[in-house]
C-alpha cells in the first residue's frame, strides 16, 4: 500500500512540477502586449513598398472649376451612363423589326437555328 501511495504522490508531483516549469518559460502579459504592438506597427512580408501619395494636389476651388468646364463641354457621362463605354458607340441596325422577324422564320424553316435546350450550358449561379 505504502509503494501504491508513494507512486501516485510522484506522479502528481511531476504533472504539478511540468505546469510550474511551462509557466515559467512563458512570456508575461506586458512581453506580448508589447510583441502584438510592435507587430502591428510592422509591414507585414519582406521589401514592402512604402504606399503611395493619395493626397490631391489641386484644392476643392480648382477641382469644381474643371468639372464645371467639363459639364459645359459635354465631357462629364450623365447619370447613371458606363464612363467606360463613353468612346465605344454602339452601331444601330440596318434591318427593321419586319425584316428581322422574316429572317428568322426562315432560319427556323430551314433548320439554322438551335432547338430549345440544345444550346450552351445556362451558367450556374
Amino acid at each position: 500500500m505504502k509503494n501504491a501511495l508513494t507512486i501516485v504522490a510522484a506522479a502528481a508531483a511531476a504533472i504539478f512540477a511540468q505546469g510550474v516549469y511551462a509557466q515559467a518559460s512563458a512570456p508575461t502579459r506586458a512581453e506580448v502586449k508589447a510583441e502584438t504592438k510592435a507587430a502591428a506597427k510592422a509591414p507585414a512580408g519582406e521589401n514592402v513598398p512604402a504606399a503611395p501619395d493619395t493626397k490631391s494636389n489641386t484644392t476643392r476651388m480648382e477641382r469644381k472649376a474643371k468639372t464645371k468646364e467639363a459639364v459645359k463641354e459635354g465631357d462629364v457621362p450623365k447619370a447613371g451612363e458606363n464612363v467606360s463605354d463613353k468612346g465605344a458607340k454602339t452601331s444601330k441596325s440596318t434591318k427593321t423589326r419586319a425584316e428581322r422577324k422574316a429572317q428568322t422564320k426562315e432560319d427556323i424553316k430551314e433548320g439554322n437555328t438551335t432547338p430549345a435546350g440544345e444550346g450552351q450550358a445556362a451558367p450556374k449561379k
